[in-house]
C-alpha cells in the first residue's frame, strides 16, 4: 500500500496537497490540467522535492529517504540517457551506477534490451536512436532496477498514437510481470482508459482519491469534464 498522509508541497506561492491511498500492484493514471501538480506529486514521491506529511510504502515511512534509497524507479518525459555512454552502458546504470558490471550483470543488460526490442542496439549511442527507441532504453534501465513502484511522467507524450499505445502495452506487461505499482501522469484520457485500473484527478492543487477507471469515465467529476471540454 502506498499512503500519502496529509502530504503538503510548497514552492513559492504554489501549494499542493495529497491525502490518499493506492493499493499495490495497480496501474494508476494521474490526470488533470497543466500546472495542477501532477509532476510535482511524482517528484515528491521519488524524493526530488521536499514536503511535509508522510509518504509510506508497505507501512514504512520513506519520507526521509534519499531518491536512491526509495523503492521507486522514475521515467521522465525526457529519457535522461547519458549521450556519451552506449545504450548498454546507460541501461547498466540500473544495476551499478559505477558501471563495474560482472559477466552476469552484462547478461542481464542484454536480456533487458531484448525485452524492449533493442537487442541489436547495445553498442550504439543515444543520438543514433529514435525517440521511441530511447524511451525503450530508459524503460529497460528501470526494468533492471526492479523497484516495486514505477513512476512515469508523460514519457511517451511526444510519440504518435500507435507507438504510444505499443509502449503503454509494454509498460503494463512489465508491471504485471514484476507485480509493481504504476503511477502514470498523462494528459490523454485514452491512455488512462487503456492502461489504468484507477484514476487520480489532480485539480486546484490537490490530488483527489483514486477512483476505478470505469467509474471515473462513466461518472466523471464536473472539473474533469470542464478540463477535457466535454
Amino acid at each position: 500500500m502506498l499512503e500519502l498522509d496529509n502530504v503538503v508541497i510548497e514552492q513559492g506561492d504554489f501549494r499542493f496537497n495529497a491525502d490518499l491511498k493506492i493499493s499495490p500492484k495497480q496501474s494508476v493514471a494521474i490526470l488533470g490540467p497543466s500546472g495542477g501538480g501532477k509532476s510535482t506529486l511524482l517528484l515528491a514521491l521519488a524524493g526530488f522535492i521536499s514536503h511535509t506529511g508522510q509518504i509510506r510504502w508497505q507501512g514504512q515511512d520513506i519520507s526521509a529517504l534519499s531518491p536512491s534509497e526509495r523503492p521507486i524507479s522514475m521515467l521522465f518525459q525526457e529519457n535522461n540517457l547519458f549521450p556519451h555512454l552506449t545504450i548498454s552502458q546507460n541501461v547498466g546504470l540500473g544495476i551499478r551506477p559505477d558501471l563495474k558490471l560482472t559477466k552476469a550483470d552484462r547478461s542481464l543488460v542484454e536480456t533487458a534490451l531484448k525485452r524492449v526490442g533493442l537487442e541489436n542496439r547495445g553498442q550504439d549511442l543515444p543520438r543514433t536512436l529514435s525517440g521511441g527507441q530511447r524511451q525503450r532504453a530508459a524503460l529497460a534501465r528501470a526494468l533492471l532496477r526492479g523497484k516495486p513502484l514505477l513512476l512515469l511522467d508523460e514519457p511517451f507524450a511526444a510519440l504518435g498514437p500507435a507507438l504510444r499505445r505499443e509502449m503503454l502495452d509494454l509498460v503494463e506487461e512489465i508491471r504485471a510481470e514484476q507485480q509493481a505499482t504504476l503511477l502514470l501522469v498523462t494528459h490523454n484520457p485514452e491512455d488512462a482508459q487503456h492502461i489504468a485500473s484507477e484514476c487520480v484527478f489532480v485539480d486546484q492543487n490537490k490530488a483527489n482519491i483514486p477512483v476505478a477507471t470505469d467509474d471515473f469515465f462513466t461518472n466523471p467529476p464536473p472539473e474533469f469534464e470542464s478540463y477535457v471540454g466535454s
